[in-house]
């Protein structure tokens, strides 16, 4: 499509306050490129994340007070326009997570940058597509960027398949968006200890993409099923996607000078006190949205060793119900809207 075929307007989900979750749906002018690194691309999807109608609140120094609140950084699309150098061009199909620092996908038009895009694997619908970037790469920076796991395992490297099968890992929120791809992601680098926290109604499926042991948080706590075993149950690597109360039990399961990495909340904030145990590390992190990443996540598409998981697809105009299904707690994958006739 050239520029000269865009709309003057589009559709696009507004955040009218930094201080309310209220999101609405109005119309604007098509975004113009002005950075050097400025891709436009025509969104067919996108996708909602847990909380991110409050960062703004939670997160004032990460989110600019000039940030345009359109909500969903994660897109799949069509590129119109790229820079001469970049490696994409008018035509090809790319997704990618847009940093929250800058307005999001969920419009008709986007402005991801060249170093966030990766063009979608072969055999992966638009709606797969969209449902991948932030889970996919959270997962990735969690298990082998901040984690202790190393990636070249899953290329089968034997030094690193043999670092990562002495590693006992444990993920919360493991049926979530993120959770389902850190339990594929590390068994599929050749950890052999998988321990994924989840109701027991999503467990046969979560055993599938690779959990090796799955501890039922209705019927148990984290600290309860520790307990029962600690030497044999302590892992060296515990990575908490709920925060609250889950991730202050999260402490539990970690053993002395592992690792304990969080996606919700700083560690710290809720170490259980009188705790005397040291850690390698605790930390909290916000994951970088880079193409690079996602490029390797993406031959791991292709060659059908990962997929993303979904949990249900709403079009553009049932937003709202797309983010209550979002904020219900019991999505089983991502959840995506659709914005094009074509998704």
């Amino acid at each position: 499509m050239a520029l000269t075929a865009l709309p003057e307007t589009m559709r696009t989900l507004l955040q009218p306050s930094r201080q309310s979750a209220e999101v609405i749906l109005t119309t604007v002018p098509v975004p113009t490129p002005s950075h050097p690194e400025d891709v436009l691309v025509r969104v067919h999807a996108t996708a909602p994340c847990a909380g991110e109608l409050r960062w703004a609140v939670d997160f004032p120094d990460a989110i600019p007070a000039d940030k345009e609140l359109v909500p969903c950084q994660d897109l799949a699309g069509t590129v119109v326009s790229a820079p001469a150098s970049s490696g994409f061009g008018p035509g090809d199909g790319v997704y990618c997570r847009v940093s929250a620092e800058r307005a999001g996908a969920a419009r008709d038009y986007a402005l991801p940058r060249v170093g966030e895009l990766a063009k979608i694997p072969a055999g992966l619908s638009w709606v797969e597509a969209a449902a991948t970037p932030l889970s996919a790469l959270t997962a990735w920076q969690a298990l082998f960027v901040q984690g202790t796991l190393d990636a070249a395992g899953i290329k089968g490297h034997a030094a690193a398949r043999e670092h990562n099968a002495k590693t006992r890992v444990l993920v919360t929120g493991a049926a979530g968006g993120v959770g389902s791809w850190i339990v594929q992601l590390a068994s599929l680098s050749g950890a052999r200890h998988v321990v994924a926290v989840c109701g027991a109604d999503k467990a046969e499926g979560i055993r599938q993409l690779g959990a090796t042991e799955i501890v039922d948080y209705r019927r148990t706590s984290i600290e309860e099923w520790v307990g029962g075993d600690s030497a044999a149950r302590e892992c060296d690597l515990v990575i908490d996607v709920v925060g609250g109360k889950t991730l202050a039990g999260s402490w539990a399961a970690v053993r002395a000078q592992g690792t304990l990495i969080s996606i919700n909340t700083p560690p710290d904030m809720v170490k259980p006190a009188g705790l005397g145990r040291e850690l390698t590390k605790s930390l909290f992190f916000i994951v970088e949205p880079l193409g690079s990443n996602l490029a390797e996540i993406g031959k791991l598409i292709e060659e059908g060793r990962v997929r993303p998981i979904i949990d249900s697809v709403w079009g553009f105009g049932d937003f709202k119900k797309a983010f209550e299904r979002l904020e219900s707690g019991h999505a089983r994958g991502k959840i995506v809207i659709k914005l094009s006739d074509e998704a």
